[in-house]
């Protein structure tokens, strides 16, 4: 039910034709940001890799 609402004020305030656009501009920014945190995880294991080297080197 309150989906149902909340679809409802949805259509009121944007119209039922910019919709599937916000849905699709909320979806391509879900995915830049995920992409973006794999990243920036990738880049902290790759120097937790690198410290752990050097410190077993010394």
């Amino acid at each position: 039910m309150e989906l149902a609402v909340i679809l409802f004020i949805a259509i009121l305030l944007f119209g039922a034709n910019k919709i599937p656009e916000l849905a699709r501009s909320i979806g391509e920014a879900t995915g830049e940001m995920k992409k973006g945190k794999e990243k920036t995880e990738r880049e902290l294991e790759e120097m937790r890799t690198e410290l752990e080297k050097d410190t077993a080197g010394d």
